[in-house]
């Protein structure tokens, strides 16, 4: 009774509030979406949290277009639980005109997130040319420090601080996705984490592999350097993001859950997992109801609970697809082995699940 008194209470003060309209000024409150956020539905999994992220992000405090406040609210109305602000330590062409350090995006960022309730993560981009190429580092306590000559001395800082290493864009800038001495050197040595199997508008489909070999987590991340809106539109499933299955919604549990390995990549309407986390998040995306049964054939309803619309090849390599949030009649035969085409578990391999 005290909440429903309360909510009648709040209904009334901004009634009052929109009644302070006059000859002079009329007030138009209900105009203003700042307070809207948009929801992604991705259904959570054996116990985890399913939490979309972003850990690949800048501001103008590199080479970004945009305030760090401005970020979070951004990502907040887009639906995500988390993001990572990783500006450039080398590169900072608005020096000039802004005051700070390498803490300042963050510093700035962290009190929107606070009062959003939203989850913000120090991250910082180590930036090199190739062979070494970009690596952020992620749950940083101080990004001063990692302003230091030698980028492999920058990486042993941020793990000295208890940061995991993100591998960013591999086959960037040249179009070649390749493993060099350096990265095999830090891969056995177990200092690189995640990898990006997708960043902005491009795919590393041969980083699907180094999942599995490498003992990595997949990501896919925005790399965004203007306003989200003007790069991906205002479709909140265009971005990509990583989806991060942690045992509850906090800053903590996303690093445990990165540590596991339990993350997948979600990039234009594909998925990349380890086939344990793909396959769980595939089922608890399905429902079905049986309409017909025989021993030869049986007809479902099946729903697709998820945001992320499904297309599925039956033993004959039929189409089906699986529109997100709506339910489609299927006929499949009990036994046959169905692939799941949007979503990949390795190099040209794609999840499959049986009929059963």
């Amino acid at each position: 009774m005290r909440k429903l008194c309360m909510c009648l209470f709040a209904c009334m003060a901004l009634t009052s509030y929109a009644q302070l309209q006059n000859k002079e000024v009329w007030k138009l409150p209900e105009m203003g979406q700042g307070a809207v956020r948009q929801l992604i539905r991705i259904p959570h999994i054996q116990g985890y949290h399913t939490l979309k992220c972003d850990f690949h992000i800048h501001t103008v405090f590199s080479d970004g277009e945009v305030w760090p406040s401005v970020r979070v609210k951004e990502a907040w109305r887009q639906g995500l639980d988390a993001i990572a602000i990783t500006d450039h330590i080398e590169y900072r062409p608005h020096k000039d005109q802004l005051s700070g350090d390498f803490n300042s995006a963050d510093n700035i960022a962290r009190k929107t997130a606070d009062e959003l309730g939203f989850i913000l993560i120090k991250g910082s981009e180590i930036t090199r040319k190739k062979p070494l190429g970009h690596l952020n580092a992620l749950f940083l306590k101080d990004s001063n420090p990692l302003d230091v000559k030698d980028p492999l001395q920058a990486i042993d800082i941020a793990r000295a601080q208890g940061a995991l290493i993100l591998w960013n864009h591999p086959g960037w800038p040249d179009n070649q996705s390749t493993i060099y001495p350096i990265q095999e050197e830090l891969l056995a040595n177990r200092k690189i984490d995640l990898v990006e199997v997708h960043n902005y508008m491009e795919y590393y489909p041969v980083t699907f592999d180094w999942i599995t070999k490498y003992n990595l987590a997949p990501s896919a991340n925005s790399d965004t350097h203007n306003t989200i809106e003007n790069e991906f539109g205002t479709d909140r499933m265009l971005r990509p993001i990583t989806l991060v299955f942690a045992k509850d919604r906090s800053e903590a549990s996303i690093k445990e859950a990165m540590l596991d390995r339990r993350t997948a990549a979600l990039f234009n309407g594909n998925v990349m997992a380890k086939q344990e986390w793909a396959e769980q998040l595939f089922r608890s995306s399905i429902s079905y109801r049986i309409i017909r049964q025989s021993p030869s054939a049986v007809t479902l309803e099946v729903e697709n609970l998820s945001d992320i619309p499904y297309t599925v090849k039956n033993a004959k390599d039929e189409l089906i697809m699986l529109p997100a949030q709506k339910a489609v009649m299927v006929t499949l035969v009990p036994g046959e082995m169905l692939r799941v085409m949007n979503v990949f578990v390795g190099h040209n391999r794609n999840l499959e699940i049986p009929v059963e």
